[in-house]
């Protein structure tokens, strides 16, 4: 029993190892990673070449099908590109288990060692994260020396003995038990090393081993799909895409297995050799094969699964993308979309307050006010998806800019609840009553509302590029819109002292609504802090000096 858990132990501890490479490398080189791929999709060939370099460092194809996804998703890569992708994908998974099948066990302990080295002496940095890749594939040399090490001390039992021999091959059964292994243990490149490493101390039969590797093949492909079930239908396409390219490729290698134990594998000799370079050679025929039929398969997939119609805001395309979480450069990109998308909701019920106040129209007035509840929704289904972000794998500027999002949209929030009451005040004091503002007075709003619509444009772009001048620009607005707010204040109070009757008739609604639409301008400002703060342009405080003490006395000069 106590060989067995060793054996388990191994098991789990190659598992863990490969996550721990896998998540450090999305970590250190996530952006680049993206980078490689959305500017590899020039053709079929360069594609699949990005794939096979990409999953060489991630030594997951799985994690590559989710990124490729993302990217389909979002418009940034088609579908067949993608597909392309996914069969180089393979290719250097299939790379990195013929690497690690040699006997690289030496370099464990220097691993391990300079791992925990940089984890420890620098863990937020780009250098922890370095070491958290060199501990993982420490732990995955380990991992492999200790499974070879327990296997070989069991198949000495008698008993481990008489149930191998027991035991007869079952192509279909092997096929299904290796995907399943791929699908619970998250990682075909596991199940391969694993599948080898035991067919090398002869606990699995040769003829089981090619089973095993050909459904761990099947289930890494089937693990991508179960991983993007609940993301649009444009990110499941590639994954499904890729299990069909797997499928037809078993279909045609399983036939194949004994050709290549009788032909191939005397010729190699080495029992784990053979399984992965059956591995290879499994992944490069289906590369070879397939890859100029990408753009038949896309077809056949975009026929399952058909793009639904979509209209400008129920079936509108969701930029928050879970299967992007893996990567969290990605999933920071995906939140600044759906964040952008909530900031032209409030933009159209920001523009459509003027048409209700000139045209008291009560249907567009309560159509705009329904809108506000797509605004906390966004803003709830944006600050969620932050959450699950690891703030931990994220640069020191992908924090700022998660922390920027959120900012950005808890104003945009705020400036639908205060355009909401804006709109209830309408009709209550204004619609309702049959109430007028006098010719002075609109154009006065009328002025400030279209000042405010500029300024939201403006912020936007502040938010979404970081630029420093236009950020200055937008602060600079503040005061320039304070300053107008007090003068229009002003003249409607000119307008009372002589007794208008429209000024005084819709006098509360006029001064609430100036100050309203100036918090709102003020909600819009604020998106400039950040930018300013992270360039050093603002100053400790805005009091002039000096100030006075509270004894009312200048205080003295520092």
């Amino acid at each position: 029993m106590t060989h067995l858990l060793n054996l388990l132990a191994a098991i789990a501890l190659l598992v863990w190892g490969t996550h721990m490479v896998r998540t450090g490398v999305l970590r250190v080189l996530g952006a680049n990673l993206r980078k490689v791929l959305a500017h590899s999709v020039r053709n079929r060939l360069s594609a699949a070449a990005s794939g096979v370099a990409v999953t060489a460092l991630l030594q997951s194809s799985t994690a590559t099908a989710l990124i490729v996804a993302s990217f389909v998703g979002q418009g940034l890569m088609s579908l067949p590109s993608a597909l392309a992708v996914m069969l180089g994908a393979d290719i250097g998974t299939s790379l990195m288990a013929v690497l690690f099948s040699r006997d690289l066990s030496w370099l464990s302990p220097l691993f391990i060692f300079f791992g925990v080295v940089l984890f420890i002496a620098r863990p937020a940095t780009t250098v922890g994260r370095v070491g958290r890749v060199l501990i993982g594939l420490g732990l995955m040399l380990l991992a492999l020396r200790l499974v070879t090490e327990s296997a070989a001390v069991l198949t000495q039992s008698p008993a481990v003995k008489t149930l191998l021999g027991s035991l007869g091959s079952d192509l279909l059964l092997e096929i299904t038990a290796g995907a399943l292994l791929a699908i619970l243990s998250y990682s075909s490149l596991a199940i391969v090393l694993l599948t080898a490493t035991l067919a090398s101390g002869g606990v699995v039969p040769l003829d089981v081993a090619m089973g095993l590797v050909l459904g761990a093949n099947l289930g890494s492909g089937a693990l991508a799909v179960l991983t993007t079930l609940g993301s649009n239908v444009e990110s499941r396409q590639v994954p499904l895409g890729n299990l069909v390219f797997k499928a037809l490729g078993l279909l045609i290698a399983a036939p194949l297995t004994g050709l290549w134990l009788h032909e191939v594998a005397p010729r190699i000799g080495d029992a784990a050799s053979v399984v992965v370079l059956a591995h290879l050679a499994f992944n490069a025929m289906v590369g070879l094969l397939f890859i100029g039929l990408t753009q038949i398969v896309a077809g056949w997939v975009s026929a399952w699964l058909p793009k639904a119609a979509r209209s400008t805001v129920v079936g509108r395309q969701r930029h928050l993308d879970p299967s992007a979480l893996a990567t969290p450069s990605l999933a920071i990109s995906c939140a600044v979309r759906e964040a952008m998308h909530q900031a032209d909701v409030v933009e159209t019920m920001l523009v459509g307050v003027l048409q209700v106040i000139r045209q008291n129209d009560r249907a567009l007035a309560q159509e705009l006010q329904r809108m506000d509840d797509q605004v906390d929704e966004l803003y709830s289904d944006i600050k969620y998806y932050l959450t699950k972000i690891s703030r931990e794998a994220l640069s020191e500027e992908e924090g700022r800019r998660w922390t920027d999002i959120i900012s950005f949209t808890i104003n945009m929030e705020q400036i639908g609840d205060i355009v909401e009451r804006v709109l209830i005040d309408v009709e209550d004091k204004k619609i309702n009553p049959g109430r007028e503002f006098s010719d002075a007075g609109m154009a006065e709003i009328a002025e400030l509302h279209q000042r405010l619509i500029d300024n939201l444009r403006l912020g936007m772009s502040v938010f979404l590029n970081g630029t420093l001048r236009d950020a200055q620009r937008l602060l600079e607005e503040k005061t320039r819109f304070r300053d107008l707010e007090r003068e229009y204040a002003a003249n409607h109070l000119a307008r009372l002292a002589v007794k208008t009757p429209q000024s005084m008739e819709t006098s509360s609604l006029h001064l609430d609504m100036i100050s309203d639409l100036k918090r709102i301008n003020s909600h819009i400002c604020s998106i400039a802090y950040p930018i300013l703060d992270s360039a050093g342009a603002l100053a400790p405080n805005r009091l002039r000096q000096p100030v006075l003490d509270l004894a009312g006395k200048p205080a003295a000069p520092e």
